[in-house]
């Protein structure tokens, strides 16, 4: 996996925008406005790629700290260039932070990613702060079945085409579908996070359940 994203790290914010018919960065703009968090909040940024959320939240807070954490150091290296100078490299199932240090966590298209999810909700959980904030965006499976196969070939194919042309190997972004079959659909995300610490669960679907934006309230 490390090998993988290292790869596509120089050409990864494009094909996000390109995955998400350019609305990548308005979902993300509508994670963090709607995120409740102080002025001087402390924000993890996990599986952080080049730092989207992290430059998104210190644009809203000023005067707010993002700690960019990602496992692959060359999107770390991307995320400094951008001027985030706190990047940590680091594993979602043994975040290197004290319990509850965080007042908020974001995470863009890293949970499917997770080889345990459940071990990585509890693990967010623990770094963050009672009445602290979860906010996520990631691809999910839709509920309906057709819709599964039909949202699995589109995905397969835009993976297959982008390989090609950007690094002449089609199956570099066909990780995306082939990490989606064994993943949860956007209620099922809901319901798991309610049953790990959280609270208020509020989520909106996009691409008829293809794409999932979450935001929790941490017991």
């Amino acid at each position: 996996m490390r090998a993988m994203f290292g790869t596509i790290a120089p050409r990864y914010d494009f094909v996000t925008r390109v995955f998400s018919y350019g609305m990548d960065r308005r979902w993300k703009r509508l994670g963090v406005s709607r995120a409740a968090l102080p002025d001087r909040a402390l924000v993890l940024d996990l599986a952080s790629g080049t730092g989207d959320f992290s430059q998104l939240v210190l644009e809203r807070l000023p005067r707010a700290r993002a700690v960019a954490v990602d496992l692959t150091e060359p999107m770390l290296r991307l995320a400094r260039r951008r001027g985030l100078t706190e990047a940590v490299c680091a594993d979602a199932g043994a975040l290197p932070f004290a319990d509850q240090s965080f007042d908020g966590v974001f995470i863009g298209y890293g949970l499917r990613n997770f080889p345990n999810l459940g071990a990585a909700v509890k693990e967010i959980e623990r770094v963050t702060r009672p009445g602290g904030l979860m906010v996520s965006l990631d691809f999910f499976l839709p509920a309906n079945r057709l819709l599964r196969r039909l949202y699995g070939g589109y995905l397969y194919a835009q993976g297959a085409l982008w390989g090609l042309l950007l690094h002449g190997r089609p199956r570099v972004y066909t990780y995306i579908p082939h990490s989606l079959r064994s993943f949860v659909s956007i209620q099922d995300f809901s319901a798991l996070l309610g049953q790990m610490g959280y609270a208020t669960v509020e989520s909106r679907a996009y691409i008829f359940g293809g794409i999932g934006l979450h935001w929790a309230v941490k017991r």
